[in-house]
């Protein structure tokens, strides 16, 4: 039940994400005076809608995207000198010019969106990607300010029995095994760490930092025990631990091989709490996110390649690889699902992941490419282009661009979009992304 909720929880999130991404588009085509026709949330048939105003809203039955039909999308055959037809493609480009005229009520060709300046077209079409970036953001911020990120806690979360080697596999202890030092100083889980030879305790890096200096010698701690202050003294043990860097991964030589050092144990870890963050933070991870994600775009053609070579030649998946709404689904159901997770940190890994999605969404929409909202975008900067260079040139202003000469290019985009998404969701399903 926990991992269906976690689904649900998903499916609300993107489909509030894809309705608020269209409001980025109507509201400014609204305001500066296009005629917007429709709204709608989802493709193919109509499970509800109303009108109100000029405006149909509605839902439909595939949960897959969303759509404002903006009026004059398209130049009408007029407004571009009516060029001839000739071949198939230019067919195509035509029956589109015509479809868009055809919305145009007598008298309103003022609301076209083709007849709006360069700046307003850019506005309009980029407002969709800018609200999902603003999503992002805003639930980076729920995240970071409101709830907080897991850190490493001064209260102990579990105290080891024994005394394992470096690298052992071993659960559970045996008699053979020498009792930790922990446990033989009497800590309990639960326990604060209050003081460690005499200092005040402020974070565990610093408990840390000073247990493994201290091999060998008894020291005094103190800790807090359900409000009880306790004083106790504990005698770490010199025991071989993995060498770790500064973000506490491990460190290995040319062969692969871990590398350790001798350090002192006592056979205690912390537990982790909910520290707020400032609002920086969430501004910063949204800027990184972004990075991450446009560099992710940028290496997909090999990405996905090598997506499809492991899901129908075997092979593991790379952890860090793109994935399709059915990869996103298991986790979001995993998330629902995960054993010992408070409802606080389930929260916030799921605002995570829904915010992550509006970040893809925001750049994937930014490739130049129709129907992407960057390909309208490249088109209305290419438009305006022309208009400057005719106007410092003391040229006529020049016609319209002719959009609708790239609707070929769109169809062949949405084919390749659909073919990527079949097999990404295909890699999800048999070779799925585990670790």
């Amino acid at each position: 039940m926990a991992y269906a909720i976690g689904v649900l929880i998903l499916v609300v999130g993107v489909l509030v994400s894809i309705a608020l991404h269209e409001v980025g588009h109507m509201v400014p085509a609204k305001k500066f005076g296009v005629r917007v026709s429709q709204y709608m949330v989802g493709f193919g048939p109509t499970l509800w809608s109303r009108t109100k105003g000029e405006t149909e809203y509605g839902v439909k039955a595939i949960p897959l995207g969303g759509y404002v039909r903006l009026i004059g999308m398209y130049p009408t055959p007029d407004a571009v000198g009516n060029p001839p037809v000739r071949g198939f493609f230019s067919r195509i480009a035509a029956e589109a010019r015509e479809a868009s005229a055809e919305e145009i009520r007598p008298g309103e060709d003022h609301r076209a969106f083709y007849r709006l300046s360069t700046p307003k077209k850019l506005v309009v079409m980029l407002g969709g990607p800018v609200m999902n970036l603003v999503i992002a953001v805003v639930l980076l911020g729920v995240i970071y300010v409101g709830i907080g990120t897991p850190q490493s806690s001064t209260t102990l979360a579990s105290v080891s029995e024994c005394v394992l080697p470096a690298g052992s596999t071993a659960t559970t202890c045996t008699d053979d095994d020498p009792i930790s030092p922990g446990a033989a100083a009497g800590l309990e889980p639960g326990d604060r760490i209050v003081s460690y030879n005499g200092q005040s305790i402020d974070s565990w890096d610093q408990v840390f930092q000073l247990i493994r200096a201290d091999a060998g010698r008894t020291v005094p701690i103190v800790v807090d025990r359900d409000g009880q202050t306790l004083s106790l003294q504990i005698t770490p043990v010199a025991a071989e631990r993995p060498q770790v860097d500064e973000n506490g991964v491990a460190l290995t030589d040319e062969d692969g091989t871990v590398l350790t050092t001798e350090v002192g144990f006592v056979g205690i870890s912390p537990a982790d709490e909910l520290v707020r963050q400032p609002l920086s933070e969430a501004i910063g991870l949204a800027a990184d996110g972004t990075w991450q994600t446009a560099k992710a775009v940028a290496t997909l053609p090999v990405t996905l390649w090598n997506t499809g070579q492991s899901a129908f030649g075997g092979g593991e998946r790379d952890p860090n690889g793109v994935i399709s709404l059915v990869g996103v689904g298991q986790i979001a159901g995993e998330i629902g699902a995960a054993d010992g997770a408070g409802l606080a940190q389930r929260v916030a890994s799921m605002l995570s992941l829904i915010a992550s999605l509006n970040l893809a969404l925001f750049v994937f929409n930014l490739i130049p490419l129709v129907p992407l909202d960057g390909g309208h975008v490249a088109a209305a900067l290419w438009e305006g282009l022309k208009r400057q260079i005719a106007r410092l040139r003391g040229l006529p202003r020049p016609r319209p661009a002719d959009a609708a000469r790239l609707q070929p290019l769109a169809l062949g985009v949405f084919v390749l979009l659909g073919g990527m998404s079949l097999v990404l969701m295909y890699a999800d399903i048999v070779n799925p992304i585990t670790g």
